[in-house]
């Protein structure tokens, strides 16, 4: 039964809940961590560990590609960012880290950034960026917004790639456009070649909406982490996470009956601070975990410690700071990050040790069955 509440006269809202408003309860069978598997596959690729990365260049260059998938995880290039607009992305991300560590309003960073997305999109740097991903073996995933997915699509196949994700602040079945014919995700994902992760959304009709168009995964959330994203105060959207992650687990448990056994993935995208945040979008019925915040502390990154969600570029009403999130001095290896070890008891660090011990200490051997776990809520 639903929680709602009266907050005035004839209007009535729905009680939600955040990750950092339920917890998970330990059960009476724990087992040991090295018997525990964080294995993720999605189609036709195996993950080592069910971590996607946002599609940011703060996080995601050819390189740290290659790097966090030798990790086990899945990373996301941003079709749409400065890889595929500049021939020197790296000098252009390192001006906006000296603009943003000395911007504290962050303004200036973000004007810098709208201007870097002025340039238009090179389909040849696009797909040599794609090509550089794929020399190293790893799977290759990539970024693209609804607006500008059926333009981009067919060259990135050609370029080579093995997913492709479309990803917007909120994202529905049919994006409806004056301007352009409305991009209907059914038609436009059955006429692919490659799996689809279409999101991100954030209630349990859209989500079984996104599962019957075909799509492969579906992102629920917008990478939301406070001190970063502004979507909030932007658009008055604020997404309960552990609720939204429920509802999308409960829409694919329909979509499964519904029809007769096609599985569609969960996978979660904010309010993901720690470890043990992790572990509780799991136990609210997530596949994965979209990163993006938590991995900017890495050596490997290109932001070194300043971060942007892929929404901070947009021209007429960007939705996340570009801000410093880990001191230079305080970055670590990214090995040192996923996996450990680490000295910082913070859980920022050794993300998938946390999550396994977390599994292990509730007796789960794997990622399917800790979904089941025994959650409470805090009064």
């Amino acid at each position: 039964m639903r929680d709602v509440v009266e907050i005035g006269i004839g209007r009535e809202a729905r009680r939600m809940y955040g990750l950092g408003e339920v917890d998970i309860v330990p059960s009476r069978r724990t087992r040991s961590s090295k018997e525990v598997s964080t294995a993720w596959k999605i189609d036709a690729y195996q993950m080592g560990i069910p971590v996607m990365t946002h599609p940011t260049d703060a996080v995601v260059s050819p390189d740290s590609a290659v790097q966090f998938s030798k990790l086990g995880g899945l990373a996301v290039l941003n079709a749409e960012g400065l890889w595929g607009r500049h021939a020197d992305p790296e000098a252009a991300i390192a001006e906006l880290r000296e603009i943003a560590l000395d911007d504290v309003t962050g303004h200036r960073a973000v004007a810098r950034l709208q201007e870097l997305h002025r340039a238009p999109i090179d389909r040849d740097l696009l797909a040599a960026a794609v090509q550089r991903i794929r020399d190293e073996g790893a799977t290759v995933a990539v970024r693209v917004s609804p607006q500008n997915a059926r333009e981009l699509a067919p060259g990135l196949i050609a370029a080579g790639i093995d997913l492709l994700v479309v990803q917007g602040t909120i994202i529905s079945a049919e994006h409806v456009s004056g301007e352009d014919a409305p991009l209907d995700l059914k038609d436009f994902i059955g006429g692919l070649d490659v799996p689809v992760i279409a999101g991100g959304v954030v209630d349990y009709k859209t989500a079984l909406y996104l599962m019957r168009t075909g799509a492969a995964g579906v992102i629920v959330g917008n990478g939301g982490v406070e001190g970063v994203t502004t979507t909030g105060h932007v658009l008055g959207m604020e997404v309960h996470m552990a609720t939204a992650i429920a509802d999308a687990a409960a829409a694919r448990r329909d979509y499964l009956d519904e029809t007769g056994g096609r599985y569609v993935h969960v996978l979660a995208d904010g309010d993901i601070y720690t470890s043990g945040d992790i572990a509780r979008a799991i136990g609210c019925g997530a596949d994965a975990v979209v990163l993006g915040p938590l991995l900017v502390g890495a050596l490997e990154s290109p932001g070194r410690g300043v971060y942007w969600d892929s929404v901070a570029a947009h021209p007429k009403v960007p939705r996340s700071h570009v801000a410093e999130t880990d001191d230079e001095t305080a970055l670590a290896p990214l090995e040192e990050v996923m996996e450990g070890p680490t000295s910082v008891p913070d859980g920022t660090r050794n993300l998938m040790g946390g999550l396994r011990r977390a599994m292990a200490k509730c007796g789960y051997s794997d990622v399917k069955g800790f979904q089941k776990v025994d959650l409470s809520v805090r009064s």
